[in-house]
This record gives structure tokens, C-alpha cells and sequence, in this order.
């Protein structure tokens, strides 16, 4: 579990034993009890198995794949995934790829509801992009959504991570795109749901086999 899951448990926990003991009345303590109990479920950081072999992306993390599309970027063609995890999904978000984070940065902005594709471009953010050992790059963007308020990343620019490793996550609802170099191979369709870490979203361009 993530120590925001205990640091909101246990203070919600505390807050209904004193609502309990100041009225004397443990109905009093039914509501903070459930709002411990859903914190706790929410910050779980289940165990993954992070998928063997050259050229795999995984998924940053857990929801559904709500658009695959080609976009335009200074460095020319991309392929975006953009994947929405709703309050009920595990929110800890984990790297695409191995390498080494060539750029990190935040970006301010509102908060449209997540499954707004504007959102990608207007809301706040963390754009990370990862340098993979034969300098391809991959890029994945932790998107607050219209709950979510706070953005959690980990890592400086600089830093080397492993495919799956686990690099933030972002509280309540929200989103998260990758994109990828247009040639590289998609494993996923528009109303799949991924785990983060463990299901395969691509294949980096000459790197593997069709499957």
C-alpha cells in the first residue's frame, strides 16, 4: 500500500474514535470508519509481473484504453494511447519502458474530466519521456482528471528506470497517454482495460516478432 493510504486511513480512523467518545454515541464514527476503509482500498499497490522481451511497452497504468490515434508533434508522426483510470482503479502509474528519463516536466492547468480529449493538452500534468537503451523515446503523461488534484512523480530528469517500475501515481480519477514513435506496433483496441506494469500496449519499431 502506498503511505498516503495509511497517513488518510489512520487520521480518519482517529477522527471516529473521538467523534465516538465526545458523543458518546458510535453511530457518529460510522462515516470516517468508511471513508478509512475506502482510503485504504484505495492506495493498494498490488504486486505486478512485468512482461519479458525487447521492445515491449507496458501500460503506466491501470483503466481503460479509451483512444488510440496518430498525432502531430514538433518531432513529426506519433501514436497516442490514452487510458482512463476511474476511482475504482489502482492509481500507482509505473514506466513504460527502460532507460533514462531525458525530460520531466510539470505542467499547470485546468480540470476537465478526464475522458475530455482536451484534457491531454489543458489539464495539469506530468510529461515524462523515457530514452530506452537504442535511443528510442517513449512518452507518458500522468493527466489530472476533474477529481484529481495532486500529481505524485518520483524521479528527476536523469534518472534510469526498468520497465514497470513503479515512478508515481496520481490521486482519483484521471488519465494517462503514452506516446510512441508511428511505427511502432499497438497491442491494445479503444474499450480494453490494461494493468499497469503487466499488459503490453506496444511493440517498439524492429524490436519484435508479431504476436
Amino acid at each position: 500500500m502506498v503511505r498516503d493510504g495509511y497517513i488518510y486511513g489512520l487520521s480518519l480512523l482517529a477522527v471516529a474514535v473521538v467523534l465516538a467518545w465526545a458523543t458518546g454515541n458510535w453511530a457518529w464514527a460510522i462515516a470516517p470508519v468508511l471513508l478509512a476503509a475506502f482510503f485504504l482500498w484505495f492506495f493498494r499497490d498490488p504486486q505486478r509481473t512485468i512482461p519479458a522481451g525487447p521492445g515491449l511497452v507496458v501500460s503506466p497504468g491501470d483503466g481503460l484504453v479509451t483512444e488510440t490515434v496518430t498525432i502531430t508533434t514538433p518531432e513529426g508522426a506519433r501514436q497516442r494511447i490514452s487510458i482512463f483510470l476511474s476511482v475504482f482503479d489502482v492509481h500507482i502509474n509505473r514506466s513504460p519502458i527502460g532507460g533514462v528519463l531525458s525530460s520531466v516536466r510539470y505542467q499547470k492547468g485546468e480540470y476537465l474530466n478526464a475522458m475530455n480529449p482536451a484534457s491531454a493538452d489543458r489539464n495539469e500534468q506530468n510529461i515524462a519521456t523515457v530514452r530506452g537503451e537504442d535511443g528510442v523515446e517513449v512518452t507518458f503523461k500522468q493527466i489530472a482528471g476533474l477529481i484529481a488534484r495532486r500529481i505524485v512523480f518520483n524521479f528527476n530528469q536523469g534518472d534510469r528506470v526498468e520497465r514497470g517500475q513503479r515512478v508515481g501515481l496520481i490521486k482519483f480519477g484521471s488519465r494517462v497517454d503514452v506516446v510512441l514513435p508511428a511505427e511502432a506496433e499497438l497491442r491494445v483496441k479503444v474499450g480494453q482495460r490494461v494493468k499497469g506494469g503487466a499488459s503490453v500496449l506496444a511493440v517498439l519499431p524492429g524490436q519484435g516478432a508479431s504476436a
